[in-house]
């Protein structure tokens, strides 16, 4: 299914949090804030004729999409209950708007790849099921590049910016913050560091007197935020918000935090942009 070019108003980007593995699912109590705001997420923002997803948890050397119309669900976390590999998201895929982002992807000779064979990880599929249940909206999967470097997947973003027009919801699925010793054995210096980069976050992203270009610099020298690299030893979760704000910077609107609360004892934050 290709999505709609009838919709002249800008879908918007949003980036979550998607939580640890499965536990969002399986009703875990410290998700219990981030399972009502994914469940309640849609209300807020107009349907998308599709979505296309970045997750944390899919990184190739080149930009690699998802072009099955049937993807299968990738069950990428171990430990859980059985229960966990049982979940079933039947979300159709959507071959052509595969095809139309990796056209956006290798203009100006860059280089893009679509893969029929990989499937939807938990990235994907877990914050879903939540937002949409339904599972009747088309989703394509995009990777996030290898090195990780911040400035590439800003302009990633950048080439994503006009499927907005075509109403097609672009989705950064990660975390904030995501030092997993922390979450299981906090300490008073990791709590300071959590709030210290998450306040960062949200004034770097939402201060309405920052230009589009000092909030990308900081994007990319966010290593030098506070308490950064405590909060993202490896910044893969991170990145898709990076992905996220090249996307919106074709909209003079600021981002919106309209997620700032508590998972599993950590303050982590979503952010829109309409």
């Amino acid at each position: 299914m290709a999505a709609s070019q009838s919709n002249t108003v800008l879908a918007p980007v949003l980036f979550i949090p998607h939580g640890g593995g499965p536990l969002p699912l399986l009703g875990h109590a410290g998700h219990k804030q981030v399972i009502h705001f994914l469940s309640n997420i849609s209300k807020t923002i107009e349907r998308p004729d599709a979505v296309l997803i970045v997750s944390a948890h899919w990184e190739e050397n080149i930009p690699t999409l998802t072009s099955s119309d049937k993807p299968e669900l990738i069950y990428d976390y171990n430990g859980f209950p059985p229960e966990s590999y049982a979940i079933r998201y039947s979300a159709p895929g959507d071959v052509q708007l595969a095809n139309d982002v990796h056209k956006l992807l290798t203009s100006n000779q860059s280089s893009a790849t679509l893969n029929p064979n990989r499937g939807f990880d938990h990235g994907m599929f877990v914050p879903l099921k939540l937002i949409y249940p339904n599972a009747d909206i088309p989703c394509v999967q995009l990777s996030l590049l290898k090195g990780l470097d911040a400035t590439k997947h800003i302009h990633l973003g950048e080439k994503l910016a006009s499927l907005r027009a075509q109403n097609i919801l672009i989705l950064g699925s990660g975390l904030s913050f995501h030092n997993l010793p922390e979450f299981f054995s906090p300490t008073e210096e990791g709590q300071q560091h959590n709030e210290n980069f998450n306040n960062w976050l949200i004034h770097t992203l939402c201060d309405t007197t920052r230009s589009t270009e000092d909030i990308k610099q900081k994007l990319i020298d966010w290593e030098q935020a506070p308490g950064a690299r405590f909060c993202h030893p490896r910044e893969e979760h991170l990145l898709p918000l990076h992905v996220c704000f090249g996307a919106a910077t074709d909209s003079t609107a600021q981002a919106e935090v309209v997620f700032n609360d508590a998972l599993m004892g950590k303050q982590v934050s979503s952010f829109l942009w309409k």
